[in-house]
């Protein structure tokens, strides 16, 4: 029985780049994205395609950022994708190996950030779970100073491209995956939590900000009705295009309003 042929559509850099213009991306902007491969269509070179797309529609002067997350590097007691047996736990604290920036590869985000982090000049941010990866002439000012103890606040890449004007682009991913509502997390009343990980000198456990993306796909939502966000297609993927900035302020009071955090969120299962 023979393989069907792909239903498409064909996307190449070439179209990417002019789609990506035609929906709004503007040569020299930094940008955040979120991607899904799967869903832009049959693309001709993966995900190293989308990436050149991605950065011709930046051009020389645009910074290309994505998230770079490495949740596995996490208690094995939270694990559920699959679990391990607990007799396990001890061994894997112990054995685990420590984050390093240069070789750890990405985990639950997708093939385009995995693909920017071994891109030729990517730096990436020294948080050894929410680490971003930069391609561009501002990408050293948007990934250091990364603090070890805060994930995805102040001291964060997300406060930097909030501060420096960056936007937001869903290329085929949804609002669960918008981690700049995560900021919104450290700026109104929210749990501390235990959290830990493997570091230089071993298993080490810091206290953060306790963040979850429960209920993102409502608070997108309701972003998308009262704010302006471009909506287009690009290959067969459904984009959004909107600043850091307005999804961070709009967050932060939906959040304080629809889902006050006294309850505390479990970490996510990984």
């Amino acid at each position: 029985m023979s393989t069907p042929p792909p239903t498409g559509p064909l996307v190449t850099r070439d179209t990417l780049r002019t789609q990506l213009g035609e929906l709004g991306v503007r040569p020299g902007e930094t940008l955040l994205v979120h991607s899904s491969l799967s869903s832009l269509g049959w693309v001709n070179g993966g995900a190293v395609a989308v990436v050149w797309g991605l950065l011709d529609a930046l051009g020389p002067e645009g910074t290309l950022v994505v998230p770079t997350q490495t949740g596995d590097l996490s208690d094995p007691v939270l694990w559920r994708k699959p679990p391990v047996p607990p007799e396990w736990w001890a061994a894997i604290r112990a054995a685990m190996p420590a984050y390093d920036p240069r070789i750890t590869p990405a985990r639950g985000v997708g093939v385009v950030p995995e693909t920017v982090r071994t891109w030729p000049g990517a730096l990436r941010s020294a948080h050894p779970q929410t680490s971003f990866a930069a391609v561009g002439p501002r990408a050293a000012e948007v990934i250091e100073g990364h603090a070890p103890d805060c994930r995805l606040g102040e001291r964060s890449p997300l406060a930097k491209l909030e501060a420096t004007g960056a936007r937001v682009l869903l290329l085929g991913a949804g609002y669960a995956s918008c981690t700049s509502f995560h900021l919104a997390e450290y700026r109104i009343p929210s749990p501390r939590v235990a959290v830990g990980r493997p570091g230089p000198e071993g298993w080490e456990t810091v206290t953060e900000v306790s963040i979850s993306s429960d209920r993102f796909d409502e608070l997108g939502y309701d972003f998308e009705r009262d704010r302006p966000v471009v909506r287009g297609k690009v290959g067969a993927a459904e984009a959004r295009l909107f600043p850091v900035a307005d999804a961070v302020a709009y967050a932060e009071r939906w959040l304080a309003v629809h889902r006050p955090r006294e309850e505390e969120f479990p970490h996510p299962p990984v």
